[in-house]
């Protein structure tokens, strides 16, 4: 008969990151699981997962792969889901990580995580992570564009569109193996001038008193011209060109899914398929594409959406937990 329990062991604080540890136990396998269980808009949750073959388990020659997804829940209506991917694999036991993405727009409502896991085609479970919710406020603010800047956003040309499509295809690709850093993230330079957070809520005012409203992705660094800028985790450079939106730009993979991204730079240092270190050189700040003056914009995403960069300050893969 097997035994199941999930129970809540713990709570330590991580920087910015509780961490919370999970259990479960069956005749085949222990799950042990270490993870964020707070859902705030704009962050992100990560789940640790080391599975253990106890040794009374009868293993058979051709053992199955172990699976395991892991999903956001609002009223039980599933609004994110994502496989976990192997971290090390040893005799006994297998880890691995997975994160999603906490939407920037999320409401007040009813939210739950769960963990899908298949040891086999045959033995499935599910269960419910203890968590709860911690709603964030946004700030707003008013852009009055000139000219050249108002004539960027409303660009509509192919040109632009291809621009857009290519950027997004890379952003959301999760490839399994592309595994690069697990260590925190350091910020890309060493100010500390912010101009513009990640979530602000932003009107675009455009010369011809028309307007537009959207969000803003990442943090601004309100940096001269030419201020060195560098990598915030080791990774692999995925994109390294000139945007007509985020002028001279630079996107890394750190994860699968986890991608880093530096706007309007007036210079690189890198060029795609580098392989780069964490604090490594990739160019400097400037003011090129849509930008109202010298800054660095510095953003994250996480399966294709902005999570707040500071959140991956923190030891967000417990690595070192």
């Amino acid at each position: 008969m097997k035994k199941i329990l999930l129970t809540l062991l713990c709570l330590l604080q991580l920087n910015l990151i509780f961490a919370a540890n999970a259990k479960y136990e069956s005749e085949n396998y222990n799950l042990n699981l270490t993870y964020n269980d707070v859902i705030t808009p704009g962050d992100a949750i990560f789940v640790r997962l080391n599975i253990t073959i106890p040794k009374t388990h009868k293993k058979s020659k051709n053992e199955p792969e172990k699976k395991a997804t892991l999903q956001l829940l609002q009223d039980k209506k599933v609004i994110e889901s994502a496989p976990f991917y192997q971290l090390k694999k040893k005799t006994a036991s297998t880890e691995m990580l997975c994160g999603i993405p906490v939407s920037l727009w999320l409401k007040d409502g009813n939210y739950s995580l769960k963990i899908i896991y298949a040891d086999s085609d045959t033995d499935i479970k599910e269960f419910i992570l203890p968590s709860r919710l911690q709603m964030r406020t946004f700030p707003e603010e008013v852009l009055q564009l000139d000219e050249r800047n108002t004539n960027i956003k409303t660009d509509n040309s192919p040109e632009r569109a291809a621009q857009i499509e290519k950027l997004n295809n890379i952003l959301f690709t999760s490839m399994p193996s592309d595994i690069f850093s697990l260590k925190k993230f350091t910020r890309p330079t060493e100010s500390q001038r912010y101009t513009a957070y990640c979530g602000d809520r932003r009107t675009y005012v455009y010369t011809n008193g028309k307007s537009s409203t959207s969000l803003h992705y990442g943090n601004d660094y309100g940096v001269p011209t030419g201020t060195e800028v560098k990598a915030c985790a080791g990774g692999k450079v995925v994109m390294a060109e000139s945007r007509i939106s985020t002028g001279w730009s630079v996107v890394i993979e750190h994860l699968p899914g986890l991608y880093s991204l530096y706007y309007h730079m007036s210079e690189l240092s890198v060029k795609e398929g580098d392989m780069v270190n964490q604090g490594q050189l990739i160019g400097k700040s400037g003011a090129t594409g849509l930008a109202t003056g010298p800054h660095l914009h510095w953003e994250v995403r996480l399966n294709g959406s902005a999570v707040r960069p500071e959140f991956f300050l923190s030891d967000f893969t417990f690595e070192e937990n």
